[in-house]
């Protein structure tokens, strides 16, 4: 908080008279730079290109802050268990709430196999987007359409084909 309190020029007496404590104000931050306030929703009918649409959103402004403050972040998290829980909650419920909606409405359609387990689905479809921008990103550009590319490989594994004709 000395830190942050220097660097913006102001008291942490006034710092803390706005955040309860340091997880406060990072948890407002993180909130601010994953645009968690103005979530579209991603309610289109079709459940294979909204899927794409929630891995792929990142909200266009305040994108060098979310990717210089991410690294720093995560490795707060992992010496601070209660701001981990916190950051998960607050920031990867959303798309995981969002995903597991789609999932449900893709078997419900019969575009997915109904026997797929949600949250491994949740992990193979979360987890090569965060791979990528927590350790790959400094080190090489995002494939072109990384969520499509996901969601695509996603749905050769568990998509159900469309019934085949017979022929006459």
């Amino acid at each position: 908080m000395d830190a942050i309190a220097g660097r913006s020029g102001v008291s942490k007496a006034t710092i803390y008279k706005h955040w309860k404590d340091k997880d406060a104000l990072l948890l407002e931050m993180l909130e601010l730079a994953n645009g968690l306030k103005d979530r579209p929703p991603f309610d289109s009918g079709n459940v294979r290109a909204d899927m794409v649409a929630v891995l792929a959103y990142r909200p266009a402004e305040n994108t060098e802050m979310r990717e210089r403050i991410l690294p720093h972040l995560v490795a707060y998290s992992a010496n601070n268990v209660n701001f981990g829980n916190m950051w998960r909650n607050k920031v990867m419920e959303p798309p995981r709430r969002e995903l597991r909606h789609l999932l449900r409405q893709g078997i419900a359609k019969g575009e997915l196999t109904a026997s797929l387990d949600e949250d491994v689905s949740l992990a193979l479809l979360l987890g090569p987007m965060m791979y990528w921008y927590l350790f790959l990103r400094r080190t090489s550009e995002a494939p072109k359409d990384l969520a499509r590319a996901v969601v695509d490989s996603f749905w050769r594994a568990y998509g159900q084909s469309p019934p085949r004709r017979k022929r006459q």
